[in-house]
C-alpha cells in the first residue's frame, strides 16, 4: 500500500489504492438521481435558508463557550443562538 504524503483527508494520508478506487468509481459513473435524492449540506433550521455569520472570539471566550456547550450537551451554535435569543427578549 503506497501512501501519497501530499494528499490527505482530515489529516490522514490517502493511499494510491484509495485514489485508484475513487477514479474507477467515477469512471464507472454515478447514480445521479440517487445523489440528488440525498441532498447536500446540513439540514435546514426552518422554512427559510439560514445565513452563516463569522464571529471572532478570544481563546478564553472560546474555552468558556466550549465548556458550557459540553456541560449542557449542546453545540457551540446552539449555545450562541440561545444567548442571542435571551439577550433580545
Amino acid at each position: 500500500m503506497r501512501v501519497n504524503a501530499r494528499e490527505t483527508i482530515n489529516g490522514a494520508a490517502v493511499t494510491e489504492e484509495q485514489i485508484a478506487a475513487w477514479a474507477a468509481e467515477a469512471e464507472a459513473g454515478y447514480d445521479v438521481p440517487e445523489l440528488k435524492r440525498r441532498g447536500r449540506g446540513r439540514p435546514g433550521r426552518g422554512a427559510e435558508p439560514s445565513q452563516v455569520v463569522a464571529l471572532r472570539l478570544t481563546a478564553a471566550e472560546l474555552a468558556e463557550l466550549d465548556a458550557r456547550a459540553a456541560r449542557e450537551g449542546k453545540s457551540r451554535s446552539e449555545v450562541i443562538r440561545e444567548a442571542l435569543a435571551a439577550s433580545a427578549a
